[in-house]
């Protein structure tokens, strides 16, 4: 069903700043899964964390394994808002996890209004946001917690982002740039003219063991205190998918330092989702960074040479993923060729259904 209108929330008693250094979570092996808090507290959640949710069933269910299989250290909530998914994941949920809140949606919403449904029906004083292609390691989110009550300042906190092999996954960003964003386009990628701003952006600026304040988090896993979340406007429904973290990591960090805390870490599995999703992921990342770019004050000019850019850029991205997916072929390597092949479809997606949107956008 649809999320009705933002509901009351119920005001929490007890002050986090007292609870968050002695309370313990464990799990009763012989129960199904239900939470017990330690001696003297009550089961009010310190951290609500919000998953939203599209036909990712599998990795899905390992996110939720891994917040309430492993202890974490802390009162939570789970709240996933399914985006009328088509592979079953809602009723898994619901088999598997009764003590997850589900809010189920008639159509995809895009992650930005299943975040905010989500956010409204949390309880906690701070808000998790959550990738569903993540887990969280045992003690992460007191991690975090006990991080947040050190720098009462922060508006928003990112831990530590590790791949599917364990190798640092880039966690924080610096604010991209026109120039950055073209970098990614075959021929200014082949000539390299571009190359210094986007390493700037994407490469240069990046240490995993930075502590303290960046430009832009990745939105995969953000702690956002609730009171800063609201004020500051929630996530922009504008956009569907793609550049949704970006935007609200600046528009956050005009108010509030944004920081980077190695102390914490998750293993996000990284695309799982926009795969599984190509043709929507494609379009919406492309739609995504073009709104952001208009939100962040690019001019007209600018914008409108960015979109001719990657318009002229997607039929050379298509043949090239092609040729790619059949070198892969011939050389016995078929994961890397599914790859190639989703990657094609798509470039092609968006060639074919998506320009007047992105031009629109």
């Amino acid at each position: 069903m649809a999320a009705p209108d933002p509901v009351a929330v119920a005001p929490v008693n007890d002050d986090p700043r007292e609870i968050a250094h002695d309370c313990t979570v464990s799990v009763d092996a012989s129960s199904s899964g239900v939470l017990h808090i330690g001696r003297g507290y009550t089961t009010t959640p310190i951290v609500s964390v919000c998953v939203a949710n599209w036909n990712c069933r599998e990795m899905l269910q390992k996110c939720l394994e891994s917040l309430l299989c492993w202890p974490q250290g802390v009162p939570l909530e789970v709240i996933v808002v399914d985006n009328a998914s088509r592979d079953g994941s809602a009723a898994m949920v619901m088999r598997k996890f009764p003590q997850v809140r589900l809010v189920r949606n008639n159509s995809n919403r895009g992650f930005a209004r299943a975040s905010n449904q989500a956010a409204r029906f949390a309880r906690g004083p701070y808000l998790f946001f959550l990738n569903n292609d993540t887990e969280v390691p045992a003690l992460t989110l007191r991690r975090l917690l006990e991080y947040a009550l050190a720098h009462p300042e922060a508006g928003m906190i990112g831990p530590r982002l590790r791949d599917s092999q364990g190798n640092f996954q880039i966690s924080y960003r610096s604010t991209p740039s026109v120039a950055a964003l073209l970098h990614r386009t075959v021929l200014l990628r082949w000539t390299g003219v571009l190359a210094c701003s986007y390493r700037r952006y994407r490469r240069s600026g990046f240490d995993p063991f930075h502590d303290g304040q960046v430009d832009l988090l990745m939105g995969a896993a953000v702690l956002i205190p609730r009171e800063v979340f609201f004020e500051c406007g929630q996530w922009d429904e504008d956009f569907a998918f793609g550049g949704e973290d970006l935007e609200l990591a600046a528009r956050i960090g005009k108010r509030y330092p944004v920081l980077f805390a190695p102390i914490a870490e998750v293993k996000h599995h990284g695309r799982v989702s926009s795969r599984l999703n190509i043709g929507f992921s494609t379009e919406s990342v492309a739609i995504g960074y073009v709104k952001f770019l208009r939100k962040a004050g690019t001019s007209s000019p600018k914008l409108f040479l960015y979109k001719l850019a990657i318009t002229l850029d997607s039929p050379f991205q298509t043949l090239i993923k092609l040729a790619q997916w059949a070198a892969r072929r011939l050389t016995n390597r078929p994961e890397k060729a599914g790859k190639s092949l989703l990657a094609a479809r798509g470039h092609a997606h968006f060639l074919l259904n998506s320009l007047l949107r992105f031009w629109r956008a």
